[in-house]
């Protein structure tokens, strides 16, 4: 249980540095998904 937990924890960081490379980007990523979550609802 705890290693899935941490291997989805690695999984899920990983994710988020390639995605953005600094944290000024990964603050707009995060905006921009809430945003299309409220659009999609």
């Amino acid at each position: 249980m705890l290693v899935r937990f941490v291997m989805l924890l690695a999984v899920g960081a990983s994710i988020l540095l390639t995605g953005c490379n600094t944290v000024a980007g990964a603050g707009q990523d995060i905006s921009n998904s809430a945003r299309t979550v409220q659009k999609a609802l």
